[in-house]
């Protein structure tokens, strides 16, 4: 299927359509040839996830091993991660008529019952459920043992691997770096956005992942590698981007790849062919994203405390504030006690609506915060 915007958002499609990254990608490949785990730090929607798919689609890498990948962020226990990691292994491996995918039904015995043949081509499903997990510690290391024993190295990537520490069974770290630790031939990323939680993860000597892999954290794209790509795209599909363009989209969106990539994109849809993308049509692209998430930023709103919500739009109208508790903020914007603006930031900050960094606080949404000052 021809791609009418090259502007993906959200998803890797090739490396036609991403954007540099080369020294990262690089640092990847030398780690693990090294056989060194990775331990990806950055914030949201700044392209970690992107990243290791790219890296996962190198051709050195694909010839050379076996590569999985699994978002963790929205489970709450180890029968989850299991059901996840198993899922992604057999899936990767049901195309495949090697001797390596019969080899997964005979060592990952606790989840035989749930696999079943498909009644036109014979060739076995992944048709479990959480609830066919009965015993997670088991077919973790049952999983394990099958990556250990494959016919050429792995590679598993585990996407928001803070989420480990707040599961229910509290052991989870140390039972993971146990067997990780064993693994000879298989190597991991985790990769996290919640910088404290990722750092005392493997930087504390008290916990199981303490200097278990090399850390690396990941910056935003570089302005001018950014705009040559944009104008590229733009070319490459029969349009013009004006000098400055990407330079203002990425400005605005602090260089961060999701928000920059959404903009670009409605840009280009509002483009016509053979006409040139001007400064002047930023507004309706801004303004045609903000009327689209109308709707979810309302029921987002929806959801908090009243609290919650004048903090929001509090820093929303100023775009970034250093201190939220200070006596000036909370007079201006008529808010509560300042121990009643830190009740509220916290859950906020938990969930990625606020974001902070060295004492200067923002929304992690650049549309929401612009959606809030028009609105309010």
């Amino acid at each position: 299927m021809a791609i009418e915007n090259p502007f993906i958002v959200g998803k890797y499609l090739s490396q036609e359509y991403f954007c540099d990254r080369e020294e990262e990608t690089a640092f990847l490949r030398k780690q693990v040839q090294n056989g060194r785990n990775v331990a990806l730090i950055s914030p949201r929607r700044l392209g970690k996830t992107g990243l290791i798919h790219h890296f996962f689609h190198q051709a050195d890498v694909q010839q050379q091993f076996y590569t999985f990948f699994i978002d963790i962020y929205a489970t709450n226990s180890l029968a989850e991660l299991v059901y996840l990691l198993g899922k992604a292994i057999f899936e990767q491996l049901k195309s495949r008529v090697t001797a390596w995918r019969e080899r997964f039904l005979q060592v990952v015995t606790s989840l035989r019952v749930g696999f079943k043949l498909d009644a036109l081509t014979g060739d076995p499903t992944f048709d479990i459920g959480l609830g066919d997990i009965q015993s997670p510690e088991t077919t973790l290391g049952e999983i394990f043992r099958y990556l250990e024993e494959a016919d050429r190295p792995c590679i598993v990537a585990i996407d928001e691997f803070q989420q480990v520490a707040a599961y229910v069974e509290k052991n989870t770290e140390a039972l993971l770096r146990t067997h990780i630790q064993q693994c000879r031939q298989t190597f991991f990323i985790f990769s996290g956005s919640k910088r404290h939680l990722m750092t005392q993860m493997f930087n504390s000597p008290s916990k199981p992942f303490y200097q278990s892999a090399m850390g690396m954290s990941l910056q935003p794209l570089d302005r001018s590698v950014y705009a040559s790509f944009a104008r590229r795209l733009f070319e490459q599909n029969g349009r013009i981007l004006a000098e400055g363009v990407a330079g203002e989209v990425y400005d605005y969106t602090e260089g961060y790849t999701w928000f920059m990539q959404m903009l670009m994109n409605e840009l280009f849809a509002i483009t016509p062919q053979g006409a040139t993308c001007t400064p002047d049509l930023i507004p309706k692209a801004r303004t045609n994203i903000l009327q689209a998430q109308d709707g979810l930023y309302r029921e987002l709103m929806a959801n908090f405390s009243i609290k919650q919500r004048q903090l929001i739009q509090a820093i929303a109208r100023e775009g970034r504030v250093n201190g939220i508790t200070s006596s000036a903020f909370i007079r201006r914007h008529r808010l509560p006690s300042a121990s009643s603006v830190q009740s509220a930031a916290r859950p906020l900050l938990e969930n990625d609506i606020l974001t902070q960094t060295d004492g200067t606080y923002r929304l992690y949404d650049f549309f929401l915060s612009q959606w809030l000052a028009t609105m309010y």
